[in-house]
């Protein structure tokens, strides 16, 4: 890694990483990011491509950072058929057109299933992180094993430093996600529990996931609503669904038993909206009241509303359920290995390795970068060492380039609302993406 990279990166994790001067911050995030896109460049074909027909040979500017971010739909810009027909060797290719480690060399010739292929490429080292979105297709994202003790780092720092806690390994741990499965959340939450639990005391609920299932599941859903979707489609999708239902609600049951045992101790408890829902209503059964947690216990909450009935209060209900315990909260994505901690005036600061850029809606031009400014959020992430790390994201935020937060932390912060560039459903167009699914996809064979 390079002086002034690794330089910078380290000062994420001195305990005044958030009191250093913005400005010197910001030259030190110039020279660190032309030090990562002249070795990228060479890596990655495609950024060597886009830096050519943009004319950028040196990062002097943030300015020149945006003609080079891939947009986030590059990552699911392969044919359907590569997964459809087992074409492996060939998604392999694609991916490899997005990764700095040779893909290719993996010998996926006798791979079944998509869950085959992603698991034989991380037993090569690549961890590929998959996502799957309303499209129905997955996006996937590589990383290396440097990726993953960098997520660990991070996670130790900003899971409880803005709350005054550190991990000891040394609590229970209740994670309401699967435990195990090639997907962010789900590695967070495997990396937590390393962090917080002690020896054979974390529990996950249910067993690993599988991007076949959850892709399944997001294609008839699409093909229910554009009235493609058959008869079939549909009994299939019911079926599973009834078995995955039935036994998540047997497993949650157990969890949340256990969880309202022990609420007296100090916990780390992670999970969706809707599973803290569950867990609130569980407690209400046994008459259990409000605030009754031990003060010292870390609540994380986010997500995992979508189709679910929850009152139009339900986060203030489940805070008042919980009380005065220890509540981080972060922002981040697959996209974006390093994480934004939430400070006590509810704004996500920017950690030193993610370069911020708020664009206009095509992703084509920046907003300046000074005082409060709202756009679509791009960003380079300067810590990930599988891939590129700048992306154009389908979030639109409002972002204060200000010297200091009114927490007294310096350094660019985010606002609330968070809000999606595209509406659920509509075509989130990003003005370079069909430039870059062509560089990727390449001529198709006759």
């Amino acid at each position: 890694m390079s002086s002034a990279r690794a330089a910078l990166l380290e000062s994420m994790f001195m305990p005044a990483h958030f009191d250093q001067d913005s400005g010197a911050v910001a030259a030190q995030q110039l020279l660190a990011a032309q030090e990562l896109f002249a070795l990228r460049r060479q890596q990655i074909p495609l950024l060597a491509r886009r830096a050519q027909d943009a004319g950028i040979d040196a990062i002097r500017r943030f300015e020149d950072l945006v003609p080079l971010l891939f947009p986030h739909t590059a990552y699911k810009s392969y044919p359907q058929r590569y997964v459809d027909e087992g074409q492996w060797q060939r998604l392999s290719t694609w991916l490899d057109g997005l990764s700095v480690a040779d893909v290719r060399a993996v010998d996926v010739c006798d791979v079944q299933s998509i869950d085959e292929w992603v698991e034989r490429l991380w037993a090569a080292g690549h961890e590929v992180m998959a996502t799957s979105g309303t499209s129905g297709k997955c996006s996937f994202l590589n990383r290396t094993l440097r990726d993953r003790e960098m997520q660990r780092r991070n996670l130790a720092q900003v899971m409880g430093g803005f709350v005054g806690l550190a991990p000891n390994a040394d609590r229970a741990v209740f994670q309401l996600f699967p435990s195990g499965g090639p997907n962010n959340g789900v590695q967070s939450a495997r990396l937590n529990a390393e962090l917080w639990a002690r020896p054979g005391d974390a529990h996950f609920l249910g067993a690993p996931l599988k991007i076949s299932e959850v892709s399944f599941a997001a294609a008839v859903r699409k093909r229910m609503a554009d009235g493609t979707a058959t008869p079939d489609d549909i009994a299939a999708l019911q079926t599973r669904g009834e078995r995955t239902a039935v036994e998540a609600r047997a497993a949650l049951k157990t969890m949340i038993g256990q969880i309202l045992d022990r609420r007296h101790e100090p916990m780390f408890l992670a999970g969706p909206w809707a599973q803290h829902w569950s867990i609130l209503q569980a407690a209400r059964e046994r008459g259990i009241a409000d605030g009754d947690f031990h003060p010292q216990t870390l609540v994380a909450a986010g997500g995992g509303t979508k189709g679910i009935a929850l009152p139009e209060d339900y986060e203030a209900q489940i805070a008042r359920f919980y009380g005065a315990v220890k509540r981080p909260k972060n922002y981040g994505m697959t996209e974006m290995l390093l994480l934004f901690p939430r400070c006590e005036h509810q704004r996500y600061h920017q950690p030193a390795g993610v370069i911020s850029l708020v664009l206009d809606d095509s992703g084509d031009a920046m907003q300046p970068r000074s005082g409060q400014v709202s756009g679509r959020f791009g960003f380079v992430d300067l810590s990930l060492d599988g891939r590129w790390g700048g992306v154009i994201s389908g979030d639109r935020v409002t972002m204060d380039f200000s010297d200091r937060c009114p927490c007294g932390r310096s350094g660019p912060t985010m606002l609330e609302p968070i809000t999606r560039h595209a509406p659920p459903g509509a075509d989130d167009h990003i003005g370079c993406a069909g430039t870059i699914d062509a560089y990727l996809r390449g001529p198709e064979p006759g």
